[in-house]
């Protein structure tokens, strides 16, 4: 159902978050930016499928949620 992203897409991406948290560090200085865009890096970084961040997160919850 869900296909997984292969290890090349995987290192480009977190390749990418990291680039941009750079780009971004002067912006995440101010608190109310800083939250919504380390949530969005957060987001891009965990995504190794085509399965929606959060079901794969609480998924690995283990039926806590």
């Amino acid at each position: 159902m869900y296909t997984p992203f292969d290890k090349t897409r995987v290192v480009l991406r977190r390749c990418a978050v990291v680039i941009a948290g750079i780009t971004c560090l002067p912006t995440l200085i101010a608190p109310p930016m800083a939250s919504r865009i380390y949530s969005h890096l957060h987001q891009v970084w965990l995504k190794d499928s085509t399965k929606p961040v959060w079901l794969a997160e609480s998924e690995k919850a283990g039926g806590f949620f």
